[in-house]
């Protein structure tokens, strides 16, 4: 590839990349807003939970899992199967955009629905013997605590972003990991289900951990796993065909790619396209999934341009 040619495919990509970073940051901005809390009843059982001061799986070790873990092996899995950068491409910037989506989202939520966590009533610390008013809830107002931080993350228990960002980031990989074992290949593979359903077992794990913790209600943790698995579906087929394409373990051609070809009619339902700057190769292009293939000369035979 020349260095013009590079140049040109950096700029194509570029928007992608600060619209998903621009996306990451206010996901962690977020996070210093002091959102809208809810009213409460202090006989209400379910916020009675004790606040846990040591996390099973606390922040570092969620974005270890959630982030860093899905990038390396994606990374791993590219260089023994197809070593294409453009395939390491696509999956990063699909999981970082899918990891970025799911985070603002959920943090946009989480400030807005502004639900006590299991444990507001042991971080309130309200006065003893205090009951609701007449006819009426509480509200943070009635609280003793002194740390601004633990009460500001005392009403954001819905949905939960562990549980969210933990299927957001191994869901890509999970969708990742079966689209290169092709799945769903009609030839039904036990081990390729149980390779490709690891991440979500994973996932599922990092989301029952917060209800031992007391961090979330259950409807916490399934609206953010479903949350999670949707957007990260969604940003996974903005790079890559769908499962059951015969071409699932391919990324889509860039976009410096379908701009340089013409295209060549056949007697078939397929289309040959001639890169117009390389006369080795052939890009082949199957119309009923969308995805676009370069093969050598070789194996296309002579085709003329146009």
């Amino acid at each position: 590839m020349s260095s013009a040619r590079r140049i040109k495919l950096l700029l194509l990509y570029a928007p992608d990349w600060i619209i998903t970073l621009t996306l990451a940051a206010a996901f962690f901005l977020l996070d210093l807003v002091d959102g809208f809390r809810r009213e409460f009843s202090l006989e209400d059982t379910s916020l009675r939970y004790p606040f846990a001061v040591h996390e099973r799986i606390p922040t570092f070790a969620l974005y270890m899992i959630a982030v860093v873990s899905p990038l390396v092996v994606m990374a791993l899995v590219n260089v023994v199967t197809v070593r294409s950068w453009w395939d390491f491409h696509n999956a990063t910037l699909g999981a970082i955009l899918g990891l970025a989506l799911t985070g603002a989202v959920t943090q946009v939520v989480k400030l807005t629905v502004g639900r006590p966590r299991p444990d507001i009533l042991d971080r309130c610390q309200p006065p003893a013997g205090l009951s609701d008013p007449p006819y009426q809830l509480s509200n943070s107002t009635i609280c003793t605590q002194t740390n601004v931080a633990i009460m500001r993350d005392g009403f954001r228990s819905f949905p939960s972003g562990h549980s969210s960002l933990s299927f957001a980031g191994l869901g890509f990989l999970a969708f990742y990991l079966a689209g290169k074992l092709h799945l769903f290949d009609n030839k039904g593979y036990a081990g390729k289900a149980w390779i490709s359903i690891v991440p979500f077992l994973a996932a599922a794990l990092v989301a029952v951990s917060r209800t031992m913790d007391y961090r979330h209600h259950w409807q916490d943790v399934i609206v953010g796993a479903i949350l999670g698995a949707v957007l990260a579906y969604f940003s996974y087929r903005q790079f890559y065909p769908s499962l059951a394409s015969k071409k699932c373990q391919h990324p889509y051609v860039s976009r410096i790619q379908l701009e340089d070809t013409v295209i060549l009619p056949t007697h078939n339902l397929h289309t040959f396209r001639e890169s117009l700057d390389d006369g080795d190769h052939v890009t082949y292009s199957d119309r009923n999934d969308g995805l676009v293939e370069i093969l050598p000369r070789s194996e296309t035979g002579r085709v003329e341009r146009i």
